[in-house]
This record gives structure tokens, sequence and C-alpha cells, in this order.
């Protein structure tokens, strides 16, 4: 049967074929000196609106194809980005098999587990990104390649090449909608099998044939550029809705890092509620879901949940492939929305479209959380207004690979099974920045404390000696806090709990609570270190790691001290957030070796004593710098950051440091279980006495501003080295404890100013340079 078509009858090219071939595609053409014609889908929901209830009909029906083809044999499918992606959905659905389709995306927590080309694309590379590479890995299940329509099998052929060079197998299936090869393309598929050794076959719903007569592509170039502009839309400005969280936390988007059978369950009741509140909301009867490029099967079941007899449900797809547009009778495509790029391709143009977007009461635009940008907002989403009543966006999240740990001595200097680091390793990049431009930076609001890094201080021989010092008068004390804490743990949320300490002053102490557990009672407890950043929260990735690799109710954060408390407070507040969004059960106590703030229940001591290890930044934390969160060095999925300073390797204590503390074990052991039974029966809840002084230390001195009042030992050694000190209060009693503090104080010529009733052995006041109207800390007005 032969389609006629304004291309066929102005060009005479000709698309000639069975009896479903017109049912299924139209000839239109494209803007692409490789290939001219452009095969437009009626069932597909790309260029064209369908209804969602015939795009899963068709695409199931090529699934029951494909399934009569294999004869029983086990299948995995593989769609090709970005038209079949919902085709391949379907098919899988179809054959109950797991998925995977290939994407044009950069992910950076993704590893490439092949790539190849498809030459007459507009946007040529595909990598196919499974979070499990297993995926592929079958050789006796058969491998399924789903594409929307075959022309010469080239982008297929390709495929193959890629993975049988990994994964050699016996079959393969070649799955479209339309099969319009002619003799010498399915003479290369079949030279192509018999090079392999195995078998290829081809399942399509429709076969025929393209014909073009000669120089069709200059021909058509040229009267495309001569064709006059698509009318404009109506000038509507329709209302725009967010629909925030409306799909289930946990149950994939797409197949883009992989999909196995029960997810289609979970899809299906995620679309469901998205569709409920979507419903609730709408402004009429006609509906458009809109997905946006790869993202076609989310939006196609959101569409299936929203049929119902009273309303018109149409579902379409937003696209890289740029489309000749003509409004004239006979023809596919004639009107596009055109708009910026909102997510952040590896190729392909900076333009995008959609095609044939009519007048409709509701557009419903699904995204997913990376193409939710401002360009998105600016872009696509304002010129869906001039179409619709009201505009629904719905932001799905995306479901990436989770990055590997980082383990010694690849990054860090503690032994490999010490501790894990959950952490993007920075290394490389220029991060720091003089300690006065920071300081202005962070008070002055035109930055935050984590987007950079200080200048690692070096300490010479002296302060070296004064560091020595501390260890060797604290080291028992250290390993009595240690071992309290660490039985305090093993009761409360043991046996094996999963230590999970904030970097990286938790880092130390985490180490030697796992090898307290080592030592006492033989257990090997898992330990990681991730990064907490105030008013910024806890690090998403790194929980969501956490949680499937343990049970999250076992995992227990560990920190090295608390000041103020305002890391617990970020904790608290983290961690419920994260629960409400994953639908996990993380416990937001904090575990701590010293609590001089009062603000946890779980602790080794009360008494702000020196830990020496605040002392010292990376040297004595594994060579980790402090943690980075800077959106313009990380990608989107990836841990926070940190850098490793290998080149300070010469000077580093790291592992001295919990060596000498873990020496101490066996000497305190009989201490530690002798003080348990009263620090179980101790009234341990937090008072919080620590803030309140903060708080009254704030006023006394005019700063107004709690967050430059820093609290206890460790806090007081950190603005000397990392930021720009005012003044330091040192309680009488503490002086004898504190002659680190001292010598940094001296060199910095900072102020050192007694003050009794202090609740800290010590408090440091960052210079409040930017908060008019401070007095001084020995009551003056400040400079």
């Amino acid at each position: 049967m032969t389609s006629r078509s304004w291309v066929a009858d102005t060009f005479g090219a000709s698309l000639d074929g069975d009896v479903r071939l017109p049912e299924l595609v139209s000839l239109g053409l494209r803007h692409n000196p490789r290939r001219a014609h452009l095969l437009v889908s009626t069932v597909l929901g790309k260029h064209v609106p369908a209804d969602p209830r015939v795009i899963h009909r068709v695409g199931c029906e090529l699934g029951a194809a494909v399934a009569q083809s294999l004869g029983g044999e086990r299948a995995v499918v593989l769609g090709l980005a970005e038209t079949a992606t919902a085709l391949g959905h379907c098919v899988a659905e179809q054959l109950a098999a797991p998925y995977l389709h290939s994407t044009r995306r950069h992910v950076a927590t993704a590893t490439a587990h092949a790539a190849f080309e498809e030459e007459h694309s507009h946007a040529t590379a595909h990598r196919l990104l499974p979070a499990d590479p297993r995926l592929l890995d079958d050789p006796d299940a058969v491998l399924v390649l789903v594409d929307d329509e075959l022309s010469t099998g080239r982008t297929a052929l390709n495929t193959i090449a890629a993975l049988h060079a990994r994964t050699p197998r016996r079959q393969y299936v070649l799955a479209a909608l339309v099969d319009l090869r002619d003799e010498a393309a399915r003479s290369v598929v079949a030279k192509t099998a018999a090079e392999l050794g195995a078998d290829i076959d081809v399942v399509s719903l429709a076969r025929g044939t393209f014909t073009a007569p000669p120089g069709f592509g200059a021909h058509t170039a040229a009267a495309a550029a001569a064709l006059p502009a698509p009318p404009s839309s109506a000038a509507r400005s329709g209302q725009v809705l967010r629909h925030d969280a409306a799909w289930a936390a946990g149950v994939r988007e797409s197949g883009r890092h992989g999909w196995v059978p029960a997810d289609v369950a979970a899809a299906r009741a995620a679309a469901e509620q998205v569709a409920a509140r979507v419903r609730d909301a709408l402004h009429g009867s006609s509906v458009l879901v809109l997905g946006t490029e790869e993202l076609m099967y989310a939006p196609l079941l959101i569409g299936l949940a929203l049929c119902e007899p009273s309303r018109e449900v149409q579902m379409s797809s937003t696209t890289r492939s740029p489309v000749v547009v003509h409004d004239i009778d006979g023809y596919p495509v004639r009107s596009a929305v055109r708009f910026p790029a909102h997510d952040h391709p590896a190729d392909g143009p900076a333009e995008r479209f959609a095609y044939n977007i009519g007048d409709y009461s509701d557009i419903v635009l699904v995204v997913d959380e990376d193409a939710d940008t401002a360009r998105l907002r600016d872009g696509l989403v304002e010129s869906l207004r001039e179409h619709c009543s009201l505009v629904h966006v719905v932001v799905l999240p995306c479901e990436r690979p989770l990055p590997p740990p980082l383990r010694g001595p690849d990054f860090g200097s503690y032994p490999p099974a010490d501790v894990a680091w959950l952490l993007t390793d920075l290394s490389g990049v220029a991060l720091e920045a003089p300690t006065e431009e920071r300081e202005e930076a962070i008070q002055s609001g035109g930055a935050h404390y984590a987007q950079s890094l200080p200048v690692e201080y070096q300490p010479d021989a002296e302060y070296r000696a004064l560091y020595d010092d501390a260890l060797a008068a604290s080291a028992r004390r250290i390993a009595h806090a240690v071992g309290l804490v660490t039985e305090l743990v093993l009761a409360e949320r043991g046996p094996r709990p999963v230590l999970a300490s904030l970097a990286r002053a938790g880092t130390p102490v985490g180490v030697l609570m796992r090898r307290w557990a080592a030592f006492a009672h033989g257990h090997d407890l898992p330990h990681y270190t991730l990064s907490i950043v105030r008013g910024r929260g806890i690090d998403r990735t790194a929980l969501r790691y956490l949680a499937r690799n343990h049970n999250p109710a076992d995992v227990v954060f560990v920190d090295g001290w608390t000041g103020k408390g305002a890391i617990v407070r970020e904790l608290d507040a983290a961690i419920t957030a994260v629960n409400a969004a994953l639908g996990t059960r993380f416990v937001a106590d904090l575990a701590v070796l010293a609590d001089p703030g009062s603000c946890v229940r779980t602790f080794g001591t009360r008494a702000d004593f020196l830990v020496p290890s605040a002392c010292l930044n990376s040297t004595v934390s594994g060579l980790v710098s402090r943690t980075v969160l800077n959106e313009q060095v990380l990608k989107p999925g990836q841990f926070h950051g940190a850098k490793c300073y290998r080149e300070l390797a010469g000077s580093d204590v790291s592992r001295a440091f919990v060596d000498t503390i873990a020496a101490c074990f066996g000497a305190v052991a009989e201490h530690v279980a002798r003080d348990l039974p009263a620090a179980h029966r101790a009234d341990r809840t937090p008072t919080w006495t620590g803030w309140a002084q903060v708080e009254q230390l704030s006023e006394r001195f005019g700063i107004g501003d709690v967050t430059l009042v820093k609290p206890g030992v460790g806090e007081t050694t950190r603005v000397l080295l990392r930021r720009v000190p005012w003044a330091v209060l040192i309680r009488p009693d503490a002086v004898a404890e504190l002659r680190h503090v001292l010598l940094l104080a001296q060199r910095r010529g900072v102020p050192v100013h007694e003050v009794a009733d202090l609740t800290y052995s010590c408090v440091g006041l960052i210079h409040p340079r930017y908060t008019r109207g401070a007095t001084g800390a020995d009551g003056t007005a400040a400079r």
C-alpha cells in the first residue's frame, strides 16, 4: 500500500508497504543533511500527540510479537533513545523482562557499560549506563533491541557490535514498529550475524520501503528554507501549578539505569498517585501529558491513569530532533514550540522542540529533577502557558547509580578497613581561598562557607610539640570516653550498628569506636564518613547509599564533640526531611566523644577537654580536607566533595593518633566497665546549656549573631586555624590545658580574656567586622 502525503506529492518520494504502514507512520522532513526524510510515528507520542491507550496497546502488541519470536527463551530488552524509550518499556513489560534504554545524558555517578553511534541522527552518541552492569552480562538471555523504525539497521548493528564484544551471545532480536530496510540492508544484517556466529531475528508490525528521487535531500532543504514561518499560537496566558513530591520516593522513573519487572507495578502505583493529585486540580477536560525527551514511559503511565470517559487525554514528548514544520494538510508536523535546552546535554542542539502542541485546558509537563531548571521554567513552561489554561509541572526524582565509596590508600591515609569515605575526590580542583577573603564572603552573604576551603594550616616544631604533649597527656582519657560512648551505642543500637561519622572531625572518632568494638567484642563494624553542611543539610546521596546497603535504623551518626549544638539541630532537621522524602527510618541521634554543650544523649564525657585531633587539620584526619558543597564542581548525584592532601603525607599523624589511643584500650577497659552502669542510669537528657551561654555571650559582647560564637576547645581551635578571630575567652582554671590555643592566639595577634563564668574551657569569637554596632570583647567598641 502506498501512503500519499505532501512530501510525496511535492518531491516525488514514496512510502510503500503493507496495509498497516499508514496506520503507524507518515512521511515528514527533518533538518538533517545525513537523512532528509523522517518517518513520523502516529502511535509513539513523540512528534504527534496520541491517545496514551493507543501508545501502550501498540507497544505491548510489538512485545507480544517478540514473545512469539523468542519461543519461551529468556530475554533482556534494550530500548534506543530517545524515541523508543517508552516503546522499549512496553515491550519489556509484555515480556516481563529486565530493561535498559540508551541515553545521551552524561550522568556523573554512572560508569558507561558501552557506547555506540547513530550515524544519521542529530545527536549521535548513545551511552549505556546500567546501575548494575550484570543486567547486560547474561550470555544466555536473548538481547532484544527496540527502536521505532528500521531504515538501514546500522544503529542496531552498532549496538550489537559494542555489546557482543563484551558479552557474546547466541541470539539477538531487532524489534521495531516498521521495517523499511532494502535488500542491501537486509543482507548486511545477515552478514553480521554470520560473522558473530549468532542469530539476528527481526520483528516488526509493518514492512515497507522508502523511495526518493535523485537530489531529494538538496531539494527538500531548499524548500524547507523557503517555507513560511509556523503560525503563532493564540495569546493565552495560562497559570502554572507545581506538583512537588507527587511521584513516590524510591520508585524508578525510567529505564536509563535499569529496570526490572517489579518496577512496573511500583511505577503504575506512583503514576496513579500523580494522576490523583493532578486530577483534583484540572481546569477542564482536554489534557495533554507532555514528557521530556527520553522520559516517556512515566508520562505514558500518568496519561493512562488520567484517562476517563469524560476526559480527552493525549500524550506527547519534547525532542532534540529538528523537524521541518509546515502547516498544510497532508503533512504530519504542523506547529512547533521552540525552547532552550533545559538540562546539561553532552551533545545535541542547544534548542529543543515540542511539535503539534494545540490548545488544551491543561498541559501536564513531566520532567525529572535534573531537568527542573530555571531554563525550563523560563523557556518551555512559559511557552506552554500560551497553549492552555493551566500548566501542571510534575517533577520526578532521578534514580541514579550511586557512586562507590572512596578508600585508602587511593583516598585518605587510613587503612581501607577503617573507613569508607562517602565523598567525591576534588583533589585536583583549586578550592582554597585566603582567610580574609573567605570571611568577608561568608559574613556578607556572598558565599557559603562550604563553597571553598581555607588554606591548610601547617604547624611548626613548637606547635607540633604541643600536640604531642597533649596526646600523651590525654590518650587514656580519650580511650575511656571512646569506650563509654561505644558501649552505650552497642547497648542502645547494637549489637552491630553501622557507624556514620560526620566528616571530618567525626572520622577519627568513628575509627576509634570501630576499633573499640573489635577490641572489646570482636565486632567488625562498618564505618563510613559522610558530609553535613550547616545551612545546607546532610548529603542525601550518601544516605541513599547507606539505605541501599544497610538498614537505616542501624545507622549511628558520630561526631567528635559538640559546641553550641548547631550540627545537632542541623542533623535532626535534615534526617526528618530525608526520611519524609525517601521513606527511610534513619535515627537523628548523634553520638559524640565529648558533649560540653549538653546537646546530645549519647556521649563519652560532657567535660570540655582537649581532644588532640582538634589541634590539627587534615594531617590528623586522614589527610582529608573539610567537606565542600559547590554546584560548580559537583554534579547531581555525586557525594559532597573533599580534597586529599597527599602532598602533606610527610606530616601525617592520622594513623599514629588512633593507634596511640587504641593502645590504651586495655589499660582503661576495667575503668570503662566500672563506669558504664552509672552511664546507663544517668539522666542524659540534653539541657542545651551551651546554646544558652552562646546566646548570652553574643548579647554580652554585642555580636548579634550566634554563628560567630564558637564555644569549646575544639571550636576555638578551628576559629584560630580557619577563620578571622576577634578574641578568645578562657576560663581561668583551664589555662594549663590550653597551651596550643594561647600559642595560636599569640601568633595571630588575638586578644585573650579570662572569663570566670564560662561553661566551656574556652570560647572563640569570630570577628564581627560585618556586624554593625558590636562592642569589643573587652567592652570597647568594635573597630
